[in-house]
Parts: structure tokens; sequence; C-alpha cells
């Protein structure tokens, strides 16, 4: 098992309306069939400054890859980055002892990065994004 799981915050614009519209896309990603198990909701460990978190459970690199490139997932993503501040990604588990996961999980990541440039365009300032001190 995979578990993959995001941290996120909202931009101050977003309005109560768009973060109800975002769990839901992100709830919807969520149920899609290479999913095992999933949450949605609350970040309880706010010392980061991310206020929600999403949880996926995927059974193996196949499904993670089927995951990554679900219409489902890639249609709610432009729904869901412009009302987000900040995102961190993981830290991701798994159950899988094989030495080289991390690796190959790395280079799904990629893959999707290199056949979606706009999408990793507009995920790379999330990820870069902090708050003000």
């Amino acid at each position: 098992m995979i578990v993959h799981m995001l941290r996120f915050s909202f931009k101050e614009t977003a309005t109560e309306a768009d973060r109800e519209h975002v769990l839901a896309v992100m709830r919807r990603t969520a149920s899609v069939e290479s999913v095992t198990f999933s949450t949605v909701g609350q970040n309880l460990d706010d010392t980061d400054g991310f206020t929600h978190a999403y949880c996926v459970g995927i059974a193996d690199l196949p499904s993670l890859r089927r995951y990554m490139h679900d219409p489902v997932h890639l249609a709610g993503d432009p729904e869901i980055m412009p009302h987000l501040a900040r995102l961190a990604i993981g830290p991701d588990l798994s159950d899988d002892m094989t030495p080289t996961l991390a690796r190959e999980i790395l280079a799904l990541h990629e893959e999707k990065v290199a056949l979606y440039p706009e999408w990793a365009a507009e995920l790379g300032p999330l990820l870069a994004a902090r708050p003000a001190a």
C-alpha cells in the first residue's frame, strides 16, 4: 500500500463556496477506482500553517500510475489549484519495503510533469510559496 498525503492552505481570497467546491472535487478524485481508501478534511497539525489535508491509499505502483492519469484526477486539478495558497506533498509512506520504491514513485511524477507541463507550471509556485514572516 502506498499512502499519498497532501497538506494545503487556501488563498485568503477563496470564499467558503470556493473551499467547499475544492474539497468536493478532491473527494471526487479520491473516489476513483485506483484508490483503496481516502480522507479529505482538516489538517490537525497546524505547525506549518497548512489548514487542510488530503490522503489516499493506493495498492501498488500500477494503481498509482492509473490514479495519476485518471481523467477525473486530471480534470480536478485545474479546479483546485487556483484556490490554493500553499501545498506540501507528503510525507508519503508505504508498507512495501522495496528499496527503489521512492525512486519509482518519483519517476511516475516526472513522467506526469513531462506529459502535462502546464499542470507542472501551475503546481510549482504552490510548492515554492511560503507564509509571510
